[in-house]
């Protein structure tokens, strides 16, 4: 990671100053890192959060929470659906 990869990160941090509430600025900084995370393993970040978002309402996540690992970005599933090989 170099200093370009935290630049969006840094900018909306003044933002942040002006945040309804701490959860809304917690929600912010979690969206930002999720979009970065995917960029990171190659992902096209709306591709990735759309995917995501249709998909995980229809899984039982507190029944089976062992399979939010499947939506990581880094996960091999995620890297099977978008087509993304290993180098």
């Amino acid at each position: 990671m170099n200093e370009r990869n935290i630049r969006p990160f840094t900018v909306s941090r003044k933002n942040w100053l002006f945040s309804a509430s701490t959860k809304g600025a917690d929600a912010s900084a979690s969206i930002f890192s999720l979009i970065e995370t995917a960029k990171a393993n190659r992902l096209s970040p709306f591709d990735y959060i759309e995917y995501i978002l249709e998909i995980m309402p229809q899984i039982d996540i507190i029944q089976h929470p062992e399979k939010i690992d499947w939506f990581m970005p880094w996960s091999e599933q995620i890297k099977e659906e978008f087509g993304i090989k290993d180098d």
